[in-house]
């Protein structure tokens, strides 16, 4: 059975204050993707070649190391944690205990600190999951933070407010020295906010907006409203076990739900129709194979996307000439 890669995300980290590159954020969402509740000890391997498969980027071991060697020196800062005496303090964590390239094999093993083990490990119901393809598709590395903290608040519809320097901290725009980069609001608008709004609306599952408050005459607040949405790609698969909630074999539960979305937006509704779609592995396929072909434009539908659609798979009969009485 194949299952979508999903990614499930402690909330303390998706709001954690740290600074990751693009490539150092793709080598730790590919890690979170790997890992095993009953291996919080354990040693896990990065596959640069499958890595690469995900992203569509290329790797050289030098570029790697350089990443990995940021990442061991940079720390995750993680606000209101109750020390043992109940006391609410700033953890600062760091995240690999140590990194091993192995020569000859395109793998890279990691074993993590303790300190950092239990937000990896312990989440509980004290998660935030995303579509790990849409993560490392994103360019920006701004997008990729702001994906995974909009991810966080998708079944609210929108998140909470945040100060605007707090959340620049937050996104790593804001550096220990207090430096921000970005810290005109135009600039701030174009360099950060508005790619990663077009970014996430066009290569993920979520689509997002974002307000900016004022206080008196400056900008201070931000906050985002965030939808479900199609993706209209195939996802890559991997092979793992059922999920919970996958309806039909063969099938990934983040493709049923995904050819679900689709329908609703191509305003498909007729339950006989919707059921006999969503019953059917062959056609649940079909659908997000015609949304793949329809955005990368291998076919072109101007009008009347639903029609197309139910014609190609065989449930919509061509209208009839009227004859001639």
């Amino acid at each position: 059975m194949e299952s979508a890669i999903q990614v499930r995300q402690h909330n303390a980290i998706t709001n954690a204050r740290y600074e990751y590159s693009e490539m150092q954020l793709d080598i730790f969402l590919y890690l979170l993707s790997s890992l095993r509740k009953d291996q919080p000890d354990g040693v896990y391997e990065i596959s640069v070649g499958e890595m690469s498969k995900l992203t569509g980027k290329k790797y050289n071991y030098q570029q790697l190391r350089l990443a990995t060697e940021g990442m061991g020196s940079r720390m995750f800062e993680i606000p209101n944690e109750t020390d043992k005496k109940g006391r609410q303090v700033w953890r600062q964590m760091w995240m690999f205990d140590r990194v091993d390239y192995v020569h000859g094999t395109g793998i890279i093993e990691i074993e993590f600190t303790r300190t950092i083990q239990p937000y990896l490990f312990d989440l509980k119901a004290n998660f935030t999951s995303f579509q790990l393809y849409s993560a490392l598709r994103l360019g920006s590395k701004h997008a990729k933070r702001i994906y995974t903290l909009c991810s966080q608040w998708k079944d609210k519809g929108q998140t909470p407010e945040y100060v605007i320097e707090e959340f620049k901290r937050t996104i790593g725009l804001i550096n220990d020295k207090g430096d921000m980069e970005y810290a005109e609001i135009t600039m701030f608008k174009k360099f950060v906010l508005d790619i990663a709004v077009k970014q996430i609306n066009e290569h993920t599952d979520l689509e997002i907006g974002y307000t900016l408050r004022k206080r008196g005459r400056s900008f201070q607040n931000i906050t985002f409203t965030v939808k479900a949405q199609p993706l209209a790609v195939v996802l890559p698969v991997k092979d793992g076990p059922a999920k919970a909630g996958v309806a039909l074999a063969g099938v990934s539960d983040a493709q049923y739900q995904n050819a679900r979305l689709l329908l609703e937006k191509w305003n498909i509704k007729r339950a006989d129709v919707v059921n006999q779609i969503m019953n059917s592995a062959g056609l649940v396929q079909e659908v997000n194979k015609f949304a793949y072909e329809l955005q990368t434009g291998k076919i072109k539908v101007e009008k009347n996307v639903a029609g197309y659609l139910l014609t190609r798979l065989g449930l919509k009969e061509p209208k009839r000439k009227q004859d001639n009485a």
